[in-house]
């Protein structure tokens, strides 16, 4: 959640833009759901478990950074080399 109310959140922490979005849906129709926030070394087992459901990945983002747009190195992206979209990747940079 970025904005609310006409306030700019982008420099609050990963965890408070967390808390705004579940007040904001505490009273959410069925079918909306906030994902679960997971802290922790839990990386590989995370991984290994997107992998089995099929998932093309993971992204990960250190909880105490501010928002921002674009290619963050507190950002981390872990593929998933059996997924299919690994070879449409490799099939267009040929």
């Amino acid at each position: 959640m970025l904005a609310l109310a006409g306030d700019d959140l982008r420099d609050l922490p990963l965890h408070l833009h967390q808390a705004n979005l579940q007040r904001l849906l505490a009273r959410r129709p069925d079918g909306i759901t906030v994902a679960p926030f997971e802290r922790g070394e839990i990386g590989p087992d995370l991984y290994h478990a997107a992998c089995r459901v099929g998932l093309e990945g993971l992204v990960s983002k250190h909880c105490n950074r501010p928002y921002r747009g674009g290619r963050q190195k507190h950002w981390v992206k872990v593929k998933n080399r059996s997924h299919p979209a690994m070879t449409r990747l490799m099939e267009a940079s040929r």
